[in-house]
């Protein structure tokens, strides 16, 4: 277990912890602030594959918090960084919006319906049957099958919709096949994102909201967990789980180091 004040690198998740449906939670934007006048990297994450970080981070512009783009690493980037370092310059059929194609066309992939290398799977507001139905076709004739992330559902205004595992695991039992799932918990989300801004796991912190993504990724990953009960985690749910994070937080705000008191001697 490390202690909070050896950490030099900071990743992050996005909702419940920094922001709830578009705006900022307490000591969010004071937070990514000190964390900038350190001069301390940190990566803001996100399973969310839909949007490229320029539009996440016009997105939390909007909202009040002021995150650059280069300070984002969403499951899309995440994925076109995993499937370049497999088949560098490979082919991909894809199922996503402009998060995942982006990603994988700056990754130099080729996206086509004939052959691919890979089927891809994100997250998108249109699933098609006739894509689908495309995707599960390619699979069975030999396309590996990727998922951006295994969020079964998403929120929306009226509730609950379906998102990315739930798309996989219909095409899952079409095929017979499993993919393979690069978001969080897979804690190749945060190794990859380690890896963009040269960090080390015994020296990194990671920041979320939930036990069964964030939390247990980050313990896989070696890093110094944190657990924040502003998203969805309160005790009950904690206490469901065989591990434990190494701090509980109220939220970001607890984070906040106090300012230095200048003391006027006169």
């Amino acid at each position: 277990m490390s202690n909070r004040g050896e950490i030099e690198c900071w990743l992050t998740d996005m909702d419940g912890v920094l922001v709830h449906e578009n705006h900022p939670l307490p000591g969010a934007a004071a937070l990514l602030q000190q964390w900038r006048d350190q001069g301390k990297p940190f990566l803001v994450l996100t399973n969310n594959s839909i949007f490229t970080p320029r539009d996440l981070s016009a997105r939390l512009k909007a909202s009040g918090l002021d995150v650059p783009e280069e300070f984002l690493w969403t499951s899309a980037l995440a994925t076109a960084d995993f499937l370049k370092s497999q088949m560098p310059g490979g082919s991909a059929f894809v199922i996503g919006e402009a998060g995942i194609t982006t990603a994988l066309h700056e990754a130099g992939f080729v996206m086509t319906e004939s052959d691919p290398d890979y089927v891809v799977v994100g997250e998108t507001r249109n699933y098609s049957f006739d894509a689908i139905t495309k995707a599960i076709r390619l699979i069975v004739n030999g396309a590996r099958f990727i998922v951006t992330n295994p969020d079964a559902t998403g929120p929306s205004a009226d509730g609950p919709m379906p998102a990315t595992g739930a798309i996989a695991a219909l095409i899952t039992k079409a095929t017979g096949k499993e993919p393979y799932v690069v978001g969080k918990p897979n804690p190749m989300m945060f190794r990859s994102a380690m890896n963009k801004i040269g960090a080390h796991s015994e020296n990194t912190g990671m920041i979320g909201d939930r036990m069964d993504t964030d939390i247990v990724a980050g313990i896989e990953a070696g890093l110094h967990t944190i657990l924040v009960l502003t998203g969805i985690s309160d005790q009950a749910e904690i206490e469901r789980y065989p591990f434990r994070p190494d701090e509980i937080l109220n939220g970001v705000a607890d984070l906040l180091e106090p300012e230095p008191i200048e003391v006027d001697i006169g």
